[in-house]
């Protein structure tokens, strides 16, 4: 199986690959912005975990191309199933800082009144919720797909996964759904090669994770997951495919930088030379180097577009945590049409003790 590369580590391009795809300036510097606007806020939601302002996060810095650029080829109309670690969808389908911040902070102007920890979607985005364990919402993003082709809605649906979800039944499950009923779905795998501290190496014995397509009946691509135009370029394509009912799946072969998330030390199964040897495969400064080396920006205009993102999200970092928690009742909320006589009388104590503390 080939794999995809168009921009190489030094941002260098395949310039032949490069003139197969219609993307202009302004939509090289669009992806530009959303992936720094991501790894900034990423770097933001760690730092207030580390403050006890945010329960737990899982960091995306490594993995920004994969979510930015597959959102970025998709049609508004298209649908997104994520996982806990795909950020860049969010910002990429237009969901603001402050509600992305409000949610994690769990504070008064949280859509979920700080119910669970929840990466939430929006249906006004065509972003269905997340779940935590991985792969389970696969199935349902293939009935998703299955319905919307019986209803002749020419829609997409991207489903994500991390590599450890090839391992779960879920997985298989909705693979052979999709390429029975043949439905309009793309399956995009981040290959970070670590679910939390298992290498992809003693996660299966396949030889890449696309391969598995191919007893699917479906197709399977294998592409660098660190160059977000090669990212484009497949998720275009393979959101074209399904459009016309051929299930996909893509391999993006990328990176984990940080953690599993903040309950986790990734220092106890991997190196400090392997994280440095993928840092300098950094989708960030891949295409900075590219952006910089074709005159779309200057040294000095990308200095200040960083500055603007990191003053930008400060800014609202700052907002969001002026905001109060929300009243202490709403945990009695939203699991009743009517509360039950116990639970009111313990409502009302829980209150008075608030009152008096």
């Amino acid at each position: 199986m080939s794999f995809l590369q168009i921009l190489n580590e030094n941002g260098e391009a395949n310039e032949a690959l490069l003139k197969s795809i219609n993307l202009t300036n302004e939509d090289f510097l669009k992806m530009y912005r959303y992936m720094l606007i991501t790894r900034v806020l990423d770097g933001w939601l760690l730092k207030l975990q580390r403050m006890g302002k945010v329960a737990i996060h899982a960091p995306n810095e490594g993995e920004e191309a994969v979510a930015v650029g597959t959102a970025y080829a998709a049609r508004p109309e298209d649908w997104f199933f994520p996982t806990y670690r795909e950020l860049g969808i969010l910002i990429t389908r237009g969901m603001s800082i402050r509600e992305i911040l409000c949610r994690w902070l769990a504070n008064k102007e949280d859509v979920l009144k700080g119910h669970e920890f929840a990466i939430y979607g929006k249906k006004e985005l065509h972003i269905v919720p997340t779940t935590t364990p991985i792969s389970v919402h696969l199935p349902s993003a293939v009935g998703f797909a299955h319905a919307a082709k019986l209803r002749k809605d020419k829609i997409v649906v991207l489903a994500y996964l991390s590599d450890g979800a090839t391992s779960k039944g879920d997985f298989h499950e909705a693979c052979n759904w999709a390429g029975v009923f043949k439905v309009p779905i793309v399956f995009i795998c981040r290959n970070n090669q670590y679910a939390i501290s298992l290498h992809v190496s003693k996660q299966t014995a396949s030889e890449t994770l696309a391969i598995k397509a191919v007893a699917y009946g479906i197709k399977g691509m294998r592409v660098d997951g660190n160059d977000i135009i090669a990212v484009y370029k497949s998720a275009k394509e393979a959101i074209e495919m399904a459009r016309n009912y051929e299930p996909v799946f893509i391999e993006y072969l990328t990176y984990r930088l940080g953690s599993h998330t903040t309950a986790d030390d990734p220092k106890r199964y991997r190196s400090y030379e392997e994280v440095e040897f993928w840092r300098q495969k950094d989708p960030i400064k891949r295409l900075r180097t590219f952006l910089i080396s074709r005159g779309i920006i200057t040294e000095q205009e990308d200095i200040s577009i960083r500055k603007e993102i990191e003053t930008m999200v400060e800014d609202e970092v700052r907002k969001a945590l002026e905001i109060p928690p929300p009243p202490i009742e709403v945990i009695f909320e939203d699991v009743y049409s009517d509360i039950p006589w116990n639970l009111k009388e313990e409502m009302e104590e829980i209150i008075e003790d608030f009152k008096g503390s």
